[in-house]
């Protein structure tokens, strides 16, 4: 018997502020042997070396595979590709304009537009605010075609005491959306008190 494939994501980041929600990514998806696809635009390496002590190099090494931003001809850019869906951590609001309207103008929004006809996951971490209302209508364009919107809202109730702990919480529950739990973040249990509540 032949072993099970590994099952594939795509990740891509794009120039929007964040990019340590896309790398954190990357590496959670390495420790879970899930096999990834990386896409990095071209404003998100300049974000990249702006927000991280990452250099663009050093992420694409995270990935089993790497693409440039403009080749429109890598097997991401196909639905025959199989692939359990996609992250766009963090994702810019042009490129959520791009996938809202099917503007397939780079291998980003391609792959997207490839996941959303495919009826796959796309998850997007949208990175604005406050948000305007073409950006609410460019969510909501991108819900009604079967995509999610999730913006890292991060989680007061563990009380984060580090950047870190944040950033993991957003991750782990992006990957929630794939079925794959880091074990990385606290999950809510409910209220704690002194008082037995009965």
């Amino acid at each position: 018997m032949s072993p099970l494939p590994r099952r594939r994501i795509i990740v891509a980041i794009t120039g929007a502020t964040g990019a340590i929600l896309g790398i954190k990514a990357l590496i959670a998806l390495r420790r879970l042997n899930i096999e990834t696809h990386l896409v990095i635009s071209k404003w998100a390496e300049a974000t990249i070396k702006q927000e991280t002590d990452y250099s663009p190099s050093n992420i694409r090494a995270l990935a089993d595979h790497s693409y440039n931003p403009h080749d429109l001809a890598a097997p991401i850019a196909s639905g025959s590709f199989r692939v359990k869906g996609m992250i766009v951590a963090p994702c810019s609001m042009k490129t959520l304009s791009a996938i809202s309207t099917g503007f397939s103008e780079d291998l980003i929004s391609r792959a997207a537009d490839v996941m959303l006809k495919e009826r796959r996951k796309v998850v997007l971490i949208a990175r604005e605010t406050p948000l305007s209302l073409v950006h609410l209508k460019n969510m909501l364009a991108v819900t009604e075609a079967g995509g999610i919107i999730f913006p890292p809202v991060p989680a007061f109730y563990i009380r984060p005491s580090s950047m870190d702990e944040m950033v993991d919480q957003s991750v782990g529950r992006m990957l929630d959306i794939f079925d794959l739990d880091t074990k990385d973040f606290e999950r809510w249990t409910g209220l704690q008190s002194s008082k037995n509540v009965t």
